[in-house]
C-alpha cells in the first residue's frame, strides 16, 4: 500500500496536470468577463428600448395635437373633411398665381374647409382646378374641399363689381355709374378724376380724361378705389391707341374724332363716311372754312347729353363746342368712342363727302353728298318723311 502512492503528488493524482497559475485567480477573470458581456447585452438592448420608445411618443404627438387643435376648435382631423353642406358666407382672396396648396391654406384660414390637405387632394383631382382665376370669392364655411374647388370654378361665386361704359358716355356719365354701381361716392370719384397724375392720365389730354374712359365692360375687385377703376378705363384707351399705331401727339385728336362719329350716327356702316367728311372739313378752305358744324359737338357744350340744338344755340359762339361758329376740333372729346369709331378715323374711307344726314331716325338711314345742293335734297326727304310721320 505504500508502495502504491509513495510518487502521487500531493492533492491527488489530477494535481499533476494542473497549470502552474493559481485557480483561483483564473475564475475571477473568467467571471468579469461574463459579467461584462452580460452588462453590454443590457445596454444594447435598454437602447433599443429606448428608441422604440421615443419614436412611439413622437408618433403618438404627431397624431394627437392636430386632432386635440381640431377637436378645440370643432373641426374635424386633418385626415378628414367636413361632412357638408355648409354654413354662414366668408370672402376669400385668391391672389394671382395662386398654387392649390396656396389656395388651400386661405380657405383654411376663413373655415371654409377643414385642411390643407383635403383641398389640395380635392384640388388634384378635379380635372378643371388649374382654371380657377385670382379674384374675390363669396363661399360658404365648413364645406366639403370638393365642393370649395367647384365653388371657385362658379362664376357666380366671383365677388365682382362690374361697369359697363356704353360707347359715346360721357365722362360725367362714368362717374355717376361708378358712385352707383360700385358704391363710390361721387365726390371721391370726381376728386379722382381731377388728379391726372392718380389716373396716369397722358399730358396730351390736358388734364381733361374726357374721350379717355374707354367705352368697354370692366370687371373690379370689392376695395378698388375710383382712382384703380378710372385708370384701368385710362390705360385701356392707351392700349388701343398704341395698338393702332397713333403718335402720342395725335392722340387727342383721333379722341375727339372718334367721339364725334360715335355721338353723330347710330350705324357703324356709316362711322367710316362721317369720319371722311370730318377729315374733309377741316381741310376745307371755301364751303364750311374748316367749320364740322356737328350739333353733336354743340349740345355737349351746352352739358346736354342729346337732342337738337335751336337755331339760337347754333349761333352762340360764347360755346366753345360750337362748330357752326368755331373752325376746327372743338377742346376735347364729347364722349368715350368705341373701337369701331377709332378705326374709322385711323383709316377713313376715300370719299368727297362735305354734308351728311339721317333721312330716316326709325332705320337710321343716313345720306351723304358733296356739294350743299345734294345735301339740300337730302334735308327736303327728311324733312318730308318727318311730316309724314307726324
Amino acid at each position: 500500500m505504500n508502495d502504491l502512492f509513495e510518487n502521487v503528488p500531493p492533492g491527488g493524482p489530477d494535481a499533476a496536470e494542473l497549470p502552474a497559475e493559481d485557480p483561483p485567480r483564473r475564475g475571477r477573470r473568467e467571471h468579469r468577463r461574463a459579467a461584462e458581456a452580460r452588462r453590454r447585452r443590457r445596454r444594447r438592448r435598454t437602447g433599443i428600448v429606448m428608441t422604440l420608445t421615443f419614436v412611439l411618443v413622437v408618433a403618438v404627438v404627431a397624431f394627437a395635437v392636430p386632432n386635440v387643435r381640431d377637436l378645440l376648435s370643432n373641426r374635424p382631423s386633418a385626415a378628414q373633411d367636413y361632412p357638408g353642406p355648409g354654413s354662414g358666407e366668408v370672402s376669400v382672396v385668391i391672389g394671382e398665381g395662386y398654387t392649390g396648396n396656396d389656395m388651400g391654406v386661405e380657405l383654411e384660414k376663413q373655415d371654409v374647409v377643414a385642411s390643407v390637405r383635403a383641398f389640395t387632394k380635392a384640388f388634384a383631382e378635379n380635372v378643371n382646378a388649374s382654371r380657377i382665376q385670382p379674384g374675390t370669392y363669396t363661399l360658404p364655411q365648413k364645406i366639403p374641399a370638393r365642393d370649395a374647388v367647384a365653388a371657385l370654378l362658379d362664376p357666380a361665386n366671383k365677388a365682382e363689381i362690374t361697369i359697363t361704359v356704353p360707347e359715346g358716355f360721357h365722362a360725367s356719365q362714368v362717374y355717376d355709374r361708378i358712385a352707383n354701381v360700385a358704391g363710390v361716392p361721387l365726390a371721391d370719384v370726381q376728386a379722382a378724376a381731377a388728379d391726372p397724375a392718380a389716373i396716369a392720365l397722358p399730358a396730351e389730354a390736358g388734364g381733361n380724361p374726357e374721350g379717355w374712359l374707354a367705352a368697354a365692360t370692366y370687371s373690379f375687385e370689392p376695395g378698388d378705389d375710383a382712382a384703380a377703376m378710372l385708370r384701368t378705363m385710362v390705360a385701356l384707351t392707351v392700349s388701343r391707341l398704341d395698338e393702332r399705331g397713333v403718335p402720342a401727339d395725335q392722340r387727342q385728336a383721333v379722341l375727339t374724332k372718334a367721339s364725334i362719329v360715335e355721338r353723330e350716327v347710330n350705324l357703324p356702316e356709316y362711322y367710316g363716311q362721317v369720319a371722311r367728311v370730318i377729315e374733309n372739313r377741316l381741310a376745307d378752305t371755301g364751303q364750311v372754312a374748316g367749320r364740322l358744324q356737328m350739333d353733336s359737338t354743340v349740345v355737349y357744350g351746352l352739358g346736354r347729353v342729346g337732342g337738337v340744338p335751336s337755331s339760337a344755340e347754333l349761333a352762340d359762339a360764347s360755346n366753345p363746342y360750337n362748330t357752326y361758329t368755331h373752325p376746327g376740333l372743338p377742346p376735347t372729346p364729347i364722349g368715350a368712342p368705341g373701337t369701331a369709331a377709332i378705326d374709322a378715323v385711323v383709316h377713313p374711307p376715300a370719299g368727297d363727302w362735305m354734308y351728311f344726314v339721317t333721312v330716316n331716325f326709325d332705320t337710321g338711314e343716313t345720306k351723304f353728298a358733296a356739294t350743299l345742293a345734294e345735301h339740300n335734297a337730302n334735308v327736303a326727304q327728311l324733312r318730308a318723311s318727318m311730316r309724314q310721320g307726324g
